[in-house]
């Protein structure tokens, strides 16, 4: 293989690399006001429909492994903290 042909792949190689990660850390910051925002929700407070669009997300997130849910909640710590406890503002 030519060496400047291998140079392309390996620069195309980090392009996708760089993407993935960005999209990464934009899921993780998804995934971690979620995880803050069902934390938050008062389950008696809430109207059926929306009761069970925010069981969904628990579940979801309940099926998320603990490193994930973990590095998603610290994408969002300095939100929380800047806002203070949970959800006050």
């Amino acid at each position: 293989m030519p060496h400047a042909m291998k140079d392309e792949e390996i620069a195309m190689l980090r392009s996708e690399l760089e993407m993935l990660m960005n999209e990464r850390r934009a899921l993780l910051r998804v995934a971690g006001a979620a995880a803050v925002f069902v934390a938050e929700l008062d389950a008696d407070q809430l109207q059926e429909d929306t009761y069970e669009a925010a069981e969904l997300l628990a579940e979801c997130l309940n099926g998320t492994p603990e490193e994930t849910l973990h590095d998603a909640l610290e994408a969002v710590k300095a939100e929380i903290a800047e806002h203070g406890a949970f959800g006050a503002a």
